[in-house]
C-alpha cells in the first residue's frame, strides 16, 4: 500500500511540473511559415478563433476555428514577393476560395507546437520526479525519520520557513503557467455581412466577423474586390465540381487499377477538387503530377503544394517538377509532403514500374528559359538519353513520366516502356503509338495544362482557358488504357472516349 502510495505521489509530482510547462510552452510558441503569398507567423491562442491581421491597410478578420479546447490561432500575414497590392489581395481570395491546404499546414504547425511543448512538459516533469528520488536517497532512513519526527512537533520557526518555501513554489509555478497579459481589445467584432450586406450567404462569409469600423474608405474597396473574387471562384469551381460528378468516365474493370494525369497546375487549385471528383469517378488510386505546379517555383507557392497534397492525402503521388518549378523549393515540399519524386531510377508504386526525373531547365515567370537556349538542349538530349538507358537496363517500365514531351523522344522510340507521359505544351497531343525496332509499341501523349494556363499563369477565380486531365488504366502493372478529359471556360466537361493501348509483348 505505501509502495502505491509513493508512486501516486510521484506521479502527482510529475504532473505538477510537467502540465504547466507544457501548457506555458505552447501558449508562447510561434511558427514561422508560408501561407499563400506571405511569409507569416502563427500563434495559438484559446479563444476559440482563427484570427486574420494582414497589417494595417486590411481589417483583421476573424472566425471560429472549430478546434477542440477552445484552441484558436493568430495569424499574421507579412511579406510577399507580390508587391501589388490589388494583385496580391486577389490571389489571396482565390487561395482563401480553396484553403485546405492552408488549414492543413496551419493545423500542421500547431500539431508540431503542442508535440514540442507536450515533450519540454515531460521532460520538466521526469527531471524533478528523478530530483525528488535523488533527494529521497540522498537524505538516507535514518535522517528522513528524523526530519518526520521534527514535522510532527514543529517550532515555529519552521512553520514560518515551511510556509515560504510552499508560497514562493506555488508563486514560481503560477508564473510559469500564466501566458503573457492578454491584448486589449479595443475593437469591436461584427459580422462582415452588417459591413457588406450586399454580400449573399456563404457557408464561410456567415461566420465571418471583421473589426468595426475597419473597413475604411480605402480598404474598402479592397476588401470588396476580394469578396467579388473569392465569392466568383467558390461559384465557378463548386458548380465545375458537381457537373464533374455526373461524367461518364469509364472505371475499372476486373483485375484493372488506374490514376489521375495532372500537369501544368500553374498555381490554379481550385482545380484541385475537381480534380478530385474525376479521380474518385475512375477509382484512381494513383495521382501522376507532370510539374509545373506553380508559375515561378518561389516560396509563397507552396501552398499550391499544400492544397495537391491534402485534396489527394489518400493517394499514392508520383511526381516531377516542371522548368517552372525552379529553385528548390518545389522539390522539397513535394518530398516533405510525401509525394514519390522521380530521380531517374525506376520505381514500383501499386505494381507498376515508373521512371522519369524532373525538367532540367528552369523558367521565369514570363522571361523566358534561363540559361542558353544550347545549354537546354543539351540538357533535355542527356536527360533524354539517361531515361532511355535506364529503361531499357530495367526491361519492366512501363510508364516514364517527364514534364516535357523532348524528355524522353528517345525513350519514346526505342520500345523500352509501354507510355510515356508528358505536359508543357498546355494541350494535348497524341495519344500516339510507336513500335521499336524491338518490336514493342510506346504510346506518347501530352496532356493540356490541368490548370487552364495561359502562358504560365492559371491561378484565378475561373478557368482562362480549357484545363484537362487523364485517366491511366493499368492492368498487371502494364497501362492498358487512356482517356482525357477537358474543361471548358464556360463549366462544361467533355469526356473523350476511352482509347485501349496497342498490345506488345514485353522482352
Amino acid at each position: 500500500m505505501n509502495r502505491i502510495v509513493s508512486v501516486l505521489a510521484l506521479v502527482l509530482l510529475g504532473l505538477v511540473a510537467a502540465v504547466p510547462t507544457a501548457y506555458t510552452t505552447f501558449v508562447h510558441s510561434e511558427r514561422a511559415i508560408t501561407l499563400g503569398a506571405h511569409d507569416s507567423t502563427v500563434r495559438p491562442t484559446f479563444d476559440g478563433f482563427a484570427r486574420i491581421d494582414s497589417g494595417t491597410l486590411i481589417p483583421e478578420i476573424r472566425l471560429p476555428a472549430g478546434a477542440p479546447a477552445g484552441i484558436g490561432v493568430d495569424i499574421r500575414l507579412g511579406d510577399s514577393e507580390v508587391t501589388d497590392i490589388e494583385s496580391l489581395v486577389a490571389r489571396d481570395a482565390v487561395i482563401a476560395s480553396q484553403p485546405e491546404g492552408e488549414i492543413a499546414a496551419i493545423r500542421s504547425s500547431l500539431t508540431s507546437m503542442a508535440l514540442d511543448a507536450a515533450m519540454r512538459g515531460a521532460g520538466v516533469g521526469i527531471i524533478t520526479v528523478l530530483a525528488a528520488l535523488l533527494a529521497w536517497w540522498a537524505v538516507g532512513r535514518t535522517r528522513r525519520e528524523t526530519i518526520w519526527a521534527a514535522a510532527r512537533h514543529p517550532r515555529r520557526r519552521q512553520v514560518v520557513g515551511a510556509a515560504a518555501v510552499s508560497g514562493v513554489l506555488v508563486a514560481s509555478l503560477a508564473l510559469v503557467a500564466a501566458p503573457d497579459r492578454p491584448r486589449e481589445e479595443r475593437q469591436t467584432w461584427v459580422p462582415i455581412a452588417s459591413v457588406f450586406p450586399e454580400l449573399p450567404s456563404d457557408a464561410v462569409l456567415d461566420r465571418l466577423e471583421i473589426v468595426e469600423g475597419g473597413a475604411t474608405a480605402g480598404s474598402r474597396a479592397i476588401v470588396e474586390g476580394a469578396l467579388t473574387t473569392y465569392r466568383t471562384s467558390v461559384a465557378f469551381y463548386g458548380r465545375l465540381a458537381e457537373t464533374a460528378r455526373t461524367a461518364d468516365v469509364r472505371t475499372p474493370e476486373e483485375g484493372e487499377t488506374t490514376a489521375l494525369v495532372v500537369t501544368d497546375r500553374h498555381d490554379n487549385i481550385g482545380m484541385d477538387p475537381v480534380a478530385r471528383v474525376i479521380a474518385d469517378r475512375a477509382r484512381a488510386k494513383i495521382l501522376i503530377d507532370l510539374g509545373d505546379d506553380t508559375s515561378n517555383g518561389a516560396s509563397w507557392e507552396t501552398f499550391s503544394i499544400n492544397s495537391l497534397a491534402r485534396e489527394f492525402h489518400d493517394f499514392d503521388i508520383v511526381s516531377v517538377a516542371g522548368n517552372h518549378d525552379t529553385g528548390g523549393t518545389v522539390q522539397e515540399q513535394m518530398v516533405d509532403k510525401g509525394f514519390r519524386l522521380l530521380g531517374g531510377e525506376p520505381v514500383t508504386v501499386d505494381g507498376i514500374r515508373f521512371l522519369g526525373s524532373s525538367d532540367p531547365r528552369g523558367s521565369g515567370l514570363t522571361a523566358g528559359y534561363f540559361g542558353d537556349a544550347a545549354t537546354n538542349s543539351e540538357a533535355l538530349k542527356e536527360q533524354d538519353a539517361e531515361l532511355t538507358k535506364a529503361a531499357c537496363a530495367a526491361g519492366d517500365v512501363s510508364v516514364i513520366a517527364v514534364h516535357s514531351p523532348s524528355s524522353a523522344k528517345l525513350a519514346a522510340a526505342s520500345g523500352c516502356v509501354d507510355l510515356v507521359l508528358s505536359g508543357h505544351l498546355h494541350r494535348q497531343v497524341g495519344p500516339e503509338p510507336t513500335v521499336g525496332a524491338n518490336g514493342r509499341t510506346t504510346t506518347t501523349l501530352t496532356t493540356g495544362s490541368t490548370g487552364g494556363a495561359v502562358y504560365a499563369f492559371a491561378l484565378g477565380s475561373k478557368l482562362r482557358r480549357d484545363a484537362q486531365v487523364t485517366i491511366v488504366t493499368f492492368a498487371d502493372g502494364k497501362a492498358v488504357g487512356l482517356q482525357p478529359v477537358t474543361f471548358q471556360p464556360g463549366g462544361t466537361i467533355d469526356v473523350a472516349g476511352y482509347q485501349p493501348l496497342t498490345p506488345s509483348p514485353r522482352e
